[in-house]
């Protein structure tokens, strides 16, 4: 009962502390959270001040759906709230410290110099007096809960920076399509207020530099704010600088009269010319990333791993040492250098995902889902049914991806190829657990020695299969976008001669595209049976997954709802094809040294540890065995053999397989993100290497 109540403190704390944890992930706690906040600190943080002005601008640029109000209100409250927990924490932390490290005091004084050896009475709890004990809890509680405090409200502050800072790469790296889109739009005469729309109903396609227009759309469209004020505001919240800049050109050349597709045009060019110089950026740096994994993750290891090994065959046991730095070492540092790679060239990749959205079922699923108007039937009870028909459509809307799952699954299996885990992993570990036999009793070594290859063979088999279907998808992908600045400037020509869209596609499916054709036919033909030019262009958009198709189809399926000459914006479309075809070209043939570099540096991990396995190590554990031996016959030490420790042979090659297989898996995924730009491509570098590694060990 006395423990009970003693550690009521500590529950009252976590329980304080609960709803603040919850609430990003909770609706209800940050709901609670926001209540409680705002009567205790919305009328202190509504005040006037260049700090509210500053938070006001972070806010904005990281597009966080509260008011200043409401996230400075719930900051000070979390802060607060963390700090007298964190009082209460630092209370029973510095009590279990003193239970931990109790140490008599009789055993420590002889140890501390005379001058030192009053702080031999503050080793236990239950020899500091009143005075002394209260001073070190409101030391230790003071400290705790001031750093919780701060850390928590500089951080949610900072949280802000970080998210304006993402949004500004991926502004980055879309801004010179989202030129291309704006410039082709304004040359075929939709008007310009039009042309912020469509690029505003495209985010899926355009990203963050079209979530800041729908931003201008919406001053426009709710608060009746003219295109130039709209656009000064967007330049002062963005935080991108080039898109702050050609906001505020673009509301200077509105506000002035100027011919506006002249400037979209020379803004497109320049553009154009950053991303070339972006991507001469990204490969440089690239370069010093491949040179510090290569000395920092691959040589580092290598070297205390050979360091240890020669301590532990003649010092002191380092088996342990050396299990922390393949276990753990190397996997976390190689997921931190992952991270930090994508996070720091985010902006000079000049890539961006699509996210594809359905627009037609969400459409109809939103017609289902308002209960308002229902549609009048013949005379029959419609009322009745109407909820159950409405719950079997929800209900076939929702396995929609298994029934397309049943009747392609090829072709889901190559647009997803991570649901491959779905079948091979289970088949995996049924495959691991019949292969594995364990010896009578085994030790910990023994049976990660029976399992371990079998478990190898396994995750062999899981890469290969997933790396299969992504590089069939990605090949398919880049032979589409490969005959895309062809198609797209036939069709041009084609326009321009006089025919009508529909001749023009019809006209360009009988020429020779590549897999494309086959794609533009399949377009026709749902034409040819009553289908519209933007229904059929946009169905052929989500047939291929291509980011390529997705803004040409969007740009023209826009495009023809201004104009029917077409061949203006066909033009660019094609040219901004091309150009992006040419940097991917140009960025796939650089990197290719850094891959070569990943693999070499793994070539040489291999080298030396086998020879670590096969040469050095048995050569050691004989030289020890007959020194051993001659010790206990002669009587006499044996000189330079007789310092060598017991060596454990299978420990030492069970864990340099060990090791071996993790590097191969963590450098198979940076050589894909190196040498082509995403880690999923380093799955099949993974594989390879990871079957090297298998069968180098199985021969040895």
């Amino acid at each position: 009962m006395r423990l009970l109540v003693s550690l009521l403190p500590l529950v009252a704390a976590f329980c304080l502390v609960l709803p603040m944890l919850l609430s990003p992930v909770s609706r209800r706690a940050s709901l609670l959270v926001t209540r409680v906040a705002l009567p205790l600190f919305g009328f202190y943080v509504a005040h006037e001040s260049s700090r509210r002005r500053e938070q006001q601008k972070r806010l904005n640029a990281a597009h966080v759906s509260v008011t200043h109000r409401v996230y400075a209100s719930r900051t000070l409250l979390m802060a607060g709230v963390f700090g007298i927990s964190g009082s209460i924490f630092g209370v029973y932390l510095v009590v279990g410290a003193f239970e931990l490290l109790a140490i008599s005091a009789e055993t420590i004084r002889p140890m501390l110099p005379g001058v030192l050896q009053f702080l031999s009475g503050l080793t236990s709890i239950q020899q500091l007096s009143a005075r002394d004990l209260f001073l070190t809890l409101l030391f230790s509680s003071a400290t705790l809960g001031t750093i919780l405090a701060r850390g928590v409200y500089w951080l949610r502050w900072y949280y802000l920076v970080e998210t304006a800072r993402t949004r500004s790469s991926e502004i980055e790296a879309t801004l010179p399509r989202t030129v291309a889109f704006t410039f082709a739009l304004s040359r075929s005469g939709m008007p310009f207020p039009k042309v912020l729309e469509t690029l505003a109903r495209n985010e899926s396609i355009y990203g963050e530099a079209a979530s800041e227009v729908s931003v201008v759309v919406r001053d426009m469209d709710a608060f009746g704010t003219d295109v130039i004020t709209a656009l000064q505001s967007m330049s002062a919240w963005t935080p991108s600088p080039s898109l702050e800049e050609f906001a505020e050109n673009l509301a200077s050349v509105l506000g002035s009269g100027r011919n506006l597709s002249v400037f979209l045009r020379e803004q497109y060019e320049r553009f154009q010319e950053q991303a070339e110089a972006q991507q001469q950026q990204y490969l440089d740096l690239l370069s010093t990333f491949a040179e510090i994994y290569v000395t920092v993750l691959v040589a580092g290891p290598l070297f205390l791993i050979t360091v240890l090994v020669v301590i532990g065959l003649v010092l002191t046991d380092t088996l342990t040492a050396i299990r922390v730095i393949g276990y753990l070492g190397i996997p976390l540092a190689s997921f931190g250098f992952i991270v930090y790679i994508d996070s720091i060239t985010e902006s000079l990749r000049g890539t961006v995902t699509v996210k594809r959205e359905a627009a037609g079922n969400a459409a109809a699923q939103g017609d289902l889902s308002s209960g308002a108007s229902q549609p009048a039937t013949d005379g029959g009870d419609m009322a009745g049914n109407w909820q159950v028909n409405h719950e079997r459509l929800a209900a076939y809307d929702r396995l929609s991806w298994l029934r397309q799952w049943l009747d392609r699954p090829l072709e889901t299996l190559g647009r997803r190829p991570s649901l491959t885990l779905v079948v091979t992993v289970p088949l995996g570990l049924l495959w691991v657990a019949l292969r594995t036999t364990f010896p009578t009793d085994p030790s910990l070594l023994e049976a990660a020695n029976a399992i371990d290859q079998h478990v190898v063979e396994a995750t062999i088999v899981v890469l290969i299969v997933i790396s299969l279907f992504h590089e069939i998808q990605k090949r398919r992908i880049r032979s589409i976008e490969r005959n895309m600045p062809d198609f797209l400037d036939r069709l041009a020509s084609v326009n321009e001669a006089g025919l009508t869209v529909v001749e023009s596609l019809r006209r360009v499916s009988r020429s020779d595209l590549g897999p494309l054709s086959d794609e533009v036919e399949r377009a026709v033909r749902d034409i040819d049976w009553g289908a519209d030019v933007q229904s059929a262009l946009r169905r052929m958009d989500r047939r291929t997954t291509s980011p390529m198709v997705s803004r040409a189809v969007t740009l023209i399926t826009n495009a023809m709802t201004a104009s029917g000459d077409l061949g203006p914006v066909l033009r660019i479309a094609a040219n901004e094809a091309q150009d992006s075809r040419r940097l991917a070209r140009e960025r796939r043939q650089e990197m290719l040294t850094y891959l070569l570099v990943i693999y070499i540096s793994f070539f040489v991990f291999l080298g030396i540890v086998v020879a670590l396995t096969v040469s050095f190590i048995p050569a050691v554990e004989q030289a020890s065995t007959g020194a051993v031996g001659s010790s206990e016959v002669a009587g006499v030490s044996t000189g330079t053999f007789s310092g060598l420790r017991e060596v454990k042979t299978l420990a030492y090659t069970v864990l340099f397989f060990h090791v071996t297989t993790i590097q191969g898996l963590c450098s198979g995924l940076i050589a894909g993100q190196l040498g082509e730009g995403q880690v999923a491509d380093g799955v099949k570098h993974a594989a390879l290497l990871l079957t090297l590694t298998y069968v180098v060990f199985l021969v040895i």
